[in-house]
C-alpha cells in the first residue's frame, strides 16, 4: 500500500455524468490525486470545456460524449478510455436523472422507461464494460452512484427510488462475483447535494425541498466535493476490505 492511500498517480479513472455536479467534482478530485481521467457526459460541449480546464492545469484527461442508456456508446467509452490510457483502475458510474414528484398511480410508463434507462440500465451498461476490462487486468474499483433514494422511500418518488434501489442490487450482486478476483464494487448514497439537478428541484418544488432540508440533521445541503471524497476513498487502497457497501453521505438524513 502506498504511504498515501489517496494517491492515484499512474492510475486511470473514468467518470460518467462528468460535465457538472458530483461527476465533475469527482473527476477533478481524481485528477488532483494524480490519476489520468476520462470525463464522459452526453453534453459533449460542456464536458469538453471542463476537460480543457483540467488539461490546462496540467492533468492527463480526455472528454468523451456518452449517453449511458445506449450500450454501444458505453462500450465505445470504455474502449476509448483504455485506448488513451492503457488500462482502467477506477470508475464512478455517476450519470443519472431525476423524476418529477408524482403519485405512483399518476405516473406514466414513458417516465418510468426514461428514468430507468439512465439510472439503472445505464449503470448496468457501464459496469458490464468496465468489468470486462478490469477482469482482464485482475484489478479495479467501481463506485456506483445510488442515492438516499436507494435506501428509503418517499411519497411521489417511486420511479426514481426504484431505479436507485436497483443500483444497490446490481452493486451487491456484482460485488460478490468479483471480490475474490481483485475487483471491488461499492455504491455511494448521496443525500441532498448542492448540484444543478437539486437547484432545479428547489425551484420547481420549493415546499417539498424545504421539508427534505428540515430532515437533514446537519442543517445544510451537501457539497459535490464531499461526495467526491467518499468516492475516492472507496476506490482507494484504504478501502481495500470494503465490498458491496452502500455508503450514505447524507448529513444524517437516513439516521431517523
Amino acid at each position: 500500500m502506498k504511504n498515501n492511500p489517496l494517491d492515484f498517480t499512474g492510475m486511470v479513472a473514468l467518470v460518467t455524468g462528468a460535465a457538472s455536479g458530483m461527476g465533475l467534482a469527482a473527476a477533478q478530485a481524481f485528477a488532483d490525486a494524480g490519476a489520468a481521467v476520462a470525463l464522459a457526459d452526453f453534453r459533449e460541449d460542456v464536458v469538453k470545456r471542463e476537460a480543457q480546464k483540467l488539461a490546462a492545469a496540467g492533468h492527463k484527461v480526455i472528454a468523451l460524449r456518452c449517453d449511458v442508456a445506449d450500450e454501444s456508446q458505453v462500450k465505445a467509452m470504455v474502449e476509448q478510455t483504455v485506448s488513451a490510457f492503457g488500462r482502467l483502475d477506477a470508475a464512478f458510474n455517476n450519470a443519472g436523472i431525476q423524476s418529477p414528484a408524482v403519485e405512483t398511480a399518476d405516473a406514466s410508463g414513458e417516465e418510468f422507461e426514461r428514468v430507468t434507462a439512465v439510472n439503472l440500465r445505464g449503470v448496468w451498461n457501464c459496469m458490464k464494460y468496465e468489468l470486462l476490462q478490469m477482469r482482464k487486468q485482475g484489478s479495479g474499483a467501481i463506485v456506483n452512484n445510488s442515492s438516499i433514494g436507494g435506501l428509503i422511500g418517499l411519497p411521489g418518488r417511486a420511479i426514481y427510488h426504484a431505479s436507485k434501489h436497483g443500483v444497490l442490487g446490481l452493486t451487491k450482486s456484482a460485488a460478490m462475483e468479483y471480490a475474490s478476483r481483485g475487483i471491488r464494487i461499492n455504491a455511494v448514497c448521496p443525500g441532498t447535494i448542492d448540484t444543478p439537478m437539486v437547484q432545479e428541484m428547489l425551484a420547481k418544488e420549493p415546499e417539498a425541498m424545504k421539508e427534505i432540508l428540515r430532515e437533514q440533521p446537519i442543517g445544510r445541503l451537501g457539497q459535490a466535493e464531499e461526495i467526491a471524497s467518499a468516492v475516492l476513498w472507496l476506490c482507494s487502497p484504504g478501502a481495500s476490505f470494503v465490498i458491496g457497501h452502500a455508503l450514505a453521505v447524507d448529513g444524517g438524513f437516513t439516521i431517523h
